[in-house]
């Protein structure tokens, strides 16, 4: 038996590379209005049709399918930043603060 789940993803308008997903016939009326404060005003970014086999970036399609079934949503957090990138950032901030 396949299940197919319709859902609308939505981006946070306060955090780059937060989504939240919801089944499209529910919209968001199960999510946390704590949830929502955090997360900002959705912003529409598609509608897309879920399985369990589906590829999706960042997140196993089975996790989503199982949040959406028991929360009513499933908030994707942005990823985390890289080391190197955060290493080569505090190196080029020790100059700056050094040459004040």
């Amino acid at each position: 038996c396949i299940v197919k789940k319709i859902c609308s993803i939505y981006h946070s308008t306060r955090e780059e590379g937060m989504y939240l997903y919801v089944l499209k016939a529910e919209g968001l009326k199960r999510v946390p209005e704590a949830l929502l404060a955090i997360f900002g005003k959705p912003k529409h970014a598609m509608t897309l049709l879920l399985t369990a086999e589906r590829k999706l970036a960042r997140v196993e399609a089975a996790s989503v399918m199982k949040d959406l079934d028991e929360k009513g949503y499933y908030l994707q957090m942005p990823p985390p930043q890289n080391d190197d990138e955060m290493t080569a950032i505090k190196y080029r901030n020790s100059f700056l603060s050094a040459s004040k």
